[in-house]
This record gives C-alpha cells, sequence and structure tokens, in this order.
C-alpha cells in the first residue's frame, strides 16, 4: 500500500473537514485505491488546539520532504497564489478549492505545475461535491463539449428558491440564508455574481481548453430580483434562476452569468434549497446533468480528497495545461429572448409608443400582459421574440424617455 503525506494550508471550515474525513474515511479509501493518507501537518495563523501537528508558517509544509500533496483552503487570492506556486516549485502537488484564485490565475498556475511535473487540481472549486471538473478532462476527453451551463451557487438558488416557494422578499431570504450559514455576512460575492463569473470561466477553461478572463465574463446578481418577479413568472410558467452559461459560438466563447426564466418543467428549474446542477453537452454524448450539493464541508471535502487521490496515483498523467487564448463574445452581440417589466400610466395609447420603439430598434414582441392597476399605473409583461441584445438595449434607452414609460423594472433572459 502506497503512503501518502497530506499537509493543509488553512483549518477552517473546508481544511477541517478534509481532515476528518481523512480520518474517517481511511479504510474506505485504502481498499477503494490502494493509498494510505496520512494529513501530517497543519498551517493555520491561529493557535488551535487539534490532534495534528500545527504551524503558522506555511513554509514548514511545503519544505517537508515527506509531504506529497498540499491542500490550500485559505481562499482568496493573496498569500494563496503565492502559497501555491511556492508548493508547485517544490515540487507538490496542489489541490485547492479557491475558485478565485484559479479563475484569476489558471493559466499561470498550471504552467507552474506542468514545469514542476506536478499537479494542479481543482475539482472542488466549482460545483462543490458534484464531480465535473475531472468528467470533462477525462470520462468526456472524446467528446467536443459545446455548451455548459446551470446553477453554481448555492447560496443565490436558496434565495430564489424561498422567494418562489414562500413568497418570501429577497431581503427575508437572504437573511435566512445568512442564519443558515449559506451565505456570508458580507453577501457581495454570491448575490451579485461574482462567485458565479469564477466558476463560469473555471468551466469554460477546463471545457474548451481555453485562456478566459474572468472579467469578460458578462456578470448580473440576482439582487434586482423581485417578489413580483417571481410570480409573474409563475404565472407564465417559467421559474427564476442565477444561471452560469459557457458555450461555443461562431468561433468565439460565449460566456455569462445572470438570472434566467426557465420553464417550470426544465430539469434545473426543480432544483431547490442551495443545491447546484450543471448541464454538459458534447458530441457523441449528447446532454449530460451533474446534480448535488454545491457547498459545505463535507461535499467539498469529498471533491478535495479525490484530488488527493487523483494527484497520488501514478497512472493520472498531466495534460490539459496549455490553454488557448480565446475570444469572448461580447454580450451586446448575443441573441436571445427576454420578460421585460414596465410600470406604465393606465391610460389609453401606451402600448401603441411602446411598440413603436420596440419596431424601430428590431425587436419582435412575442406577447404582452397587462398585471394590476393602481389606478394611476399599469404593470405590462413583455415578452420578446429572439433578439440581439444590443438592438434590446438600444429599445430600452429610448423607451426611458418617453411619457408613456413611468418606470422600467426587470429585465430578464428567457432560457427555453
Amino acid at each position: 500500500m502506497k503512503k501518502v503525506y497530506v499537509g493543509i494550508i488553512g483549518f477552517g471550515n473546508i481544511g477541517s473537514a478534509v481532515a476528518e474525513f481523512i480520518k474517517k474515511n481511511h479504510q474506505v479509501i485504502a481498499a477503494n485505491t490502494g493509498l494510505d493518507l496520512e494529513l501530517k501537518k497543519v498551517c493555520d495563523t491561529r493557535q488551535l488546539k487539534i490532534a495534528y501537528p500545527l504551524t503558522h508558517q506555511y513554509t514548514d509544509i511545503i519544505n517537508d520532504p515527506e509531504i506529497a500533496v498540499v491542500v490550500e483552503a485559505i481562499g482568496g487570492t493573496v498569500p494563496a497564489k503565492k502559497i501555491i506556486l511556492a508548493a508547485l516549485n517544490q515540487k507538490k502537488h496542489v489541490v485547492t478549492p479557491n475558485k478565485e484564485v484559479v479563475a484569476k490565475h489558471m493559466k499561470e498556475l498550471l504552467a507552474a505545475a506542468a514545469k514542476n511535473k506536478v499537479q494542479l487540481l481543482f475539482e472542488a472549486s466549482v460545483g462543490g461535491g458534484i464531480p465535473i471538473i475531472q468528467p470533462i478532462k477525462e470520462s468526456l476527453a472524446g467528446n467536443n463539449i459545446s455548451q455548459i451551463y446551470g446553477i453554481v451557487n448555492g447560496t443565490t438558488n436558496y434565495i430564489l428558491f424561498k422567494m418562489s416557494s414562500e413568497k418570501m422578499e429577497f431581503a427575508s431570504a437572504l437573511k435566512q440564508a445568512q442564519d443558515k450559514g449559506y451565505a456570508e455576512p458580507n453577501p457581495k460575492a454570491d448575490i451579485e455574481g461574482y462567485d458565479a463569473a469564477y466558476k463560469a470561466a473555471i468551466l469554460a477553461s477546463v471545457a474548451f481548453k481555453a485562456e478566459v478572463n474572468w472579467q469578460a465574463v458578462y456578470r448580473e446578481g440576482i439582487t434586482g430580483i423581485t417578489q413580483e418577479d417571481i410570480q409573474y413568472a409563475k404565472d407564465i410558467g417559467y421559474v427564476v434562476k442565477l444561471l452560469a452559461i459557457a458555450q461555443k459560438v461562431d468561433e468565439k466563447i460565449d460566456i455569462r452569468v445572470h438570472p434566467a426564466l426557465l420553464p417550470a418543467n426544465h430539469a434545473l428549474a426543480t432544483v431547490a434549497d442551495n443545491y447546484n446542477a450543471i448541464y454538459v453537452k458534447g458530441t457523441p454524448v449528447g446532454p449530460l446533468m451533474f446534480y448535488g450539493q454545491g457547498a459545505g464541508g463535507g461535499p467539498t471535502a469529498s471533491a478535495i480528497i479525490s484530488d488527493i487521490i487523483a494527484s497520488a496515483n501514478s497512472k493520472f498523467e498531466i495534460r490539459n495545461s496549455t490553454l488557448k487564448k480565446a475570444k469572448v463574445r461580447n454580450i451586446n452581440e448575443v441573441k436571445g429572448k427576454f420578460y421585460i417589466r414596465l410600470e406604465v400610466p393606465d391610460r389609453v395609447g401606451v402600448l401603441a409608443g411602446i411598440s413603436k420603439v420596440f419596431a424601430q430598434k428590431k425587436v419582435s414582441i412575442a406577447a404582452v400582459l397587462q398585471k394590476e392597476s393602481n389606478g394611476q399605473f399599469v404593470t405590462l409583461i413583455i415578452l420578446t421574440d429572439k433578439v440581439v441584445e444590443k438592438n434590446l438595449r438600444a429599445a430600452l434607452a429610448t423607451m426611458k424617455k418617453l411619457s408613456v414609460v413611468h418606470k422600467i423594472g426587470s429585465v430578464i433572459r428567457l432560457i427555453a
């Protein structure tokens, strides 16, 4: 049996969960893989009472000749990037759940790993416990992958689910997510779409072997979604979800994160609470869906331990370390259908004025629904046919100036 010593840098919820399950599942891991995993040392800046040797200097781990695999679990980019590069340059395999550092510095980190003939593995950076990175690289290596899209942020899915199932307002659903530990005290990364954008960039890079600048990922969060939108969507047979989308279109990559209306019978529409679900479309395999818990100590530890096993197993060779420059499609070029919520004066002739603007900007209206009036204003829900985004934006910019439009509420994309 092969002995493999592991070092963990950062002993918070994730690092401690990895330690727990290396110990708890030791016999299962040994029986299934032939590996004797042992946590040799932990690095954390805090004074901790733990059952493992503790150091406050990460160099004590990366310079230890017995430690073969380093788990970076501190998050962020500083000093995470420095630590990962130092470990790789010491010819240690590195496993990390850190989506931010991977999304921002993947090319540099992979190059350092290849140079030193070691592995950089980051299964836990997307989808928590869902196996997605390794299946794309290994199981689907014979496929031409054309599209990946899905729910990759458990916090926003929980909020939207509660808004839909219990008619909670956004602020109340967010507070409940924070109380349950699904959302941070400062939830900006989740609710404004940054977390999902990092993950979308990682998925696109892995699936398309592309160098993706995460800042080129179009990003919208869910802070503008109201209870009105949730209920109006239900009325027309849709559910609101925050989606990450990456697909090949005309030699470019269309990569974006935004709220979307999904048909109520779509598989992703039924994903509840803080779960994640990711669709992968490839040839010849067709569509696949990966589903499971997208966060939490246990699921994330599962993915990290899987990567530790992969890095320690000699049959896994280094590949996919070179990323090619990719052209990312500008959001203005994207074609799609839209849901638009308007507040307009409750009088004759309003729709004629709005329709005229849409026609001038080459936007075709598929349906119009008039909602309740408060005596002065009425809500209009407009659904468009497929339209180039820049045309829709031009139409909305013109409409803002119309006397027949009191307020443009939400503009949400539809996914068929």
